[in-house]
């Protein structure tokens, strides 16, 4: 099953409306994401709490990292330099952390409020390799920007 696009940002639309809290934004988009397309194997978040630190938020599937330095891995690398991450093959990626030893690929983006504050980085990962598309990263930005938007400033 391929996630479509169109009905998952009417779907999240329609959950998240009126809601402003972080963590339960992101437990909903980690649950719709997650079960719209069977590519996902782990869909989730990781929180930015200071000290250049993001550490495990809402997700489904195994068990995820407890904490990411903004200086390793792919979600690190998607914090620090606020740009999408689309990986192709993790075991290419430099400083690559292990968390699940199934992971083939890997797409992770930063999540900004409305006023641009870095809330963190949500982070897909496939036991297939080049799993992701441009088209995935754009339109989970789309719909990211969209739920996010209406965030209470953290």
């Amino acid at each position: 099953m391929r996630v479509d696009y169109a009905d998952l940002a009417k779907t999240t639309a329609a959950l998240t409306d009126g809601e402003t809290d972080v963590v339960s934004l992101m437990a909903t988009l980690a649950c719709e994401i997650h079960h719209a397309d069977d590519r996902f194997d782990w869909t989730g978040f990781y929180r930015n709490t200071g000290n250049d630190t993001l550490k495990i938020g809402p997700y489904q599937g195994g068990h995820g990292c407890l904490v990411i330095p903004f200086s390793r891995g792919v979600c690190g690398a998607a914090a620090r330099t606020g740009q999408v991450q689309l990986v192709d093959d993790v075991d290419a990626f430099p400083g690559h952390i292990a968390c699940a030893s199934s992971t083939r690929s890997e797409l992770v983006l930063p999540v900004r409020n409305g006023q641009g504050a870095l809330l963190g980085v949500l982070d897909i990962d496939s036991n297939q390799p080049a799993a992701f598309t441009p088209d995935d990263a754009r339109a989970l930005g789309d719909i990211l920007s969209a739920v996010f938007a209406q965030a209470d400033p953290e």
